[in-house]
C-alpha cells in the first residue's frame, strides 16, 4: 500500500440510503430491491498510514463507509444455498417456458431461523425477474396487447407474507397489496382480482413467505392452504418459505412420491373450501428443499465452513485484520460452537480478536465487538479431523 494520502474528491457519499428500506411486499419496493441489490460498493482497504494522512472530514466519511460495509456484507453462497438456488432457478424457468395449460409444480423452502431462506429465494427470483423483464421489454407487443383499465407494468415476480392470522381472504388481500389492486367485495371477488392481476402483469412466480404461520388445527388455515394449492392452476410457480415445514402440519395431507421425490397433495376435503369442487381437481406437487446448517461430520462440510469464513474475513475492514482472522487457529471451532453452523448467527456474535491465543489469529488489538465469552484455548479436531484451510 502507498504511504501517500488517498486522493480527496468531492464526490457524493454513495453508501447512505435515503428513506426506508425497500418493502418487497409491494411492486415498487420489490423493484427497488431488484435494482439496488448489487449496487453497494464496500469501502476500499487502506493501511493505517494511509488513514493517518486523511483530513478529519475524510476520516469521518471513511469510518462511516467502513461501518456501512460491515453492516452490508454481501451474501456469500454456501453449498446448501447453492442447492436451493439451483432447484429454484430450474423450477421457475422451466415452468415459465411451458406453453400448454397445466398445473405447475411448486417449491417449498424449509429451514431454521437465520439461515438465509428468504434472502436466497428473493435473490434467485430477482435474477429471474431481470432476465424475464428484459425479454418482455424487447418483445412487448409480441406477448400481449395492453389491457384497458390496468396499470401498464410487468411483474414477473410477486412476493407476499402469510398473514399472522390467515384466512383465504386475508391471503388474497396480501397478494393484491403487492399490485396495489382493489380487494373485491367477497371471497369470490378477491380471488377473481388475484387471477386478473396475475394475467394483467404477466406474473409467473409467487413467493409466499412465513408459510408456517398456518396452524392446521384451525379451519381457516386449512381453507387458506386449499386456496394456495388452487393458485397453482393460475399459471404461476408457487414458492413457499417456512421454518420447520415437516413438523408444521402442512405436509399432513400429502404423501411423498418416491418416483418423483416430490410431495403430492390432494385438495382438502374438509373445511369451507372456497372451491366446492376441490375434490375433483388434479393433484398438486411440491418439491421440499432444505437450507441446512453447515455439516461438520464430514471433511467436505468442515472445509466449506472454513471457506465461508475466509470469504467473510475478506469483507472485514479492520486495519490490523488479515488472512486467518476468522479462518485460522481456534477461530473456526469457536465460531462453529457459537453458531452451530447457522451462518446468519455470525451477525449476532460478539468477538474480541485480542482474546484469541497468540499465533492462532491475526493478533489484532482491535475488537470487532466487545466480548461476551472467551474462545477455547485448544484447537479442536472434531470428528472430521484438525481444522485446516483448503489447499
Amino acid at each position: 500500500m502507498s504511504d501517500q494520502a488517498p486522493e480527496e474528491t468531492e464526490r457524493p457519499v454513495p453508501f447512505l440510503r435515503l428513506g426506508p428500506r425497500p418493502d418487497r411486499t409491494t411492486h415498487e419496493g420489490w423493484q427497488e430491491f431488484r435494482r439496488t441489490r448489487e449496487l453497494f460498493v464496500p469501502v476500499k482497504k487502506i493501511s493505517v498510514a494511509e488513514y493517518g494522512l486523511m483530513s478529519p472530514r475524510k476520516k469521518s466519511l471513511y469510518d462511516l463507509h467502513r461501518a456501512a460495509t460491515h453492516v452490508n456484507m454481501r451474501m456469500e453462497e454456501t453449498p446448501m444455498s447453492a442447492v436451493v438456488t439451483t432447484l429454484m432457478r430450474s423450477r421457475i424457468q422451466n415452468n415459465a417456458m411451458r406453453i400448454g395449460p397445466s398445473t405447475l409444480d411448486g417449491l417449498m423452502i424449509n429451514g431454521g431461523g437465520y439461515q438465509g431462506k428468504t434472502e436466497t429465494a428473493c435473490r434467485t427470483a430477482a435474477e429471474f425477474d431481470d432476465t424475464w423483464r428484459d425479454l418482455f421489454e424487447k418483445n412487448r407487443a409480441y406477448y400481449f396487447d395492453p389491457m384497458p383499465g390496468t396499470r401498464d407494468i410487468i411483474a414477473p415476480v410477486a412476493y407476499c407474507q402469510t398473514p399472522v392470522k390467515a384466512t383465504p381472504i386475508g391471503l388474497c388481500e396480501a397478494i393484491l397489496d403487492y399490485y396495489g389492486a382493489p380487494y373485491g367485495k367477497n371471497l369470490r371477488g378477491v380471488i377473481r382480482n388475484v387471477r386478473a392481476s396475475f394475467k394483467a402483469h404477466a406474473t409467473t412466480v409467487l413467493i409466499i413467505d412465513d408459510i408456517t404461520r398456518l396452524k392446521m388445527h384451525r379451519e381457516d388455515d386449512q381453507d387458506t392452504l386449499d386456496l394456495i394449492r388452487g393458485l397453482m392452476d393460475l399459471d404461476v410457480t408457487l414458492v413457499l418459505i417456512g421454518v420447520n415445514i415437516p413438523r408444521s402440519g402442512l405436509l399432513r395431507e400429502g404423501w411423498h412420491d418416491p418416483r418423483t421425490k416430490q410431495w403430492v397433495y390432494e385438495p382438502l376435503k374438509k373445511g369451507k373450501s372456497y372451491n366446492p369442487d376441490a375434490s375433483t381437481q388434479t393433484e398438486r406437487r411440491f418439491d421440499l428443499v432444505n437450507l441446512d446448517p453447515f455439516d461438520f461430520t464430514t471433511d467436505a462440510g468442515t472445509a466449506a465452513f472454513v471457506d465461508h469464513l475466509e470469504s467473510t474475513e475478506n469483507q472485514i475492514r479492520l486495519f490490523n485484520a488479515g488472512p486467518g482472522t476468522l479462518s485460522a487457529g481456534a477461530m473456526p471451532e469457536y465460531l462453529r460452537r457459537r453458531t452451530h453452523g447457522i451462518i446468519g448467527l455470525l451477525d449476532e456474535i460478539t468477538i474480541n480478536l485480542g482474546n484469541i491465543p497468540a499465533g492462532t489469529a491475526c493478533g489484532t488489538p482491535n475488537p470487532v465487538r466487545s466480548p461476551t465469552s472467551t474462545p477455547p484455548r485448544n484447537r479442536s479436531k472434531g470428528r472430521s479431523g484438525r481444522w485446516r484451510r483448503r489447499a
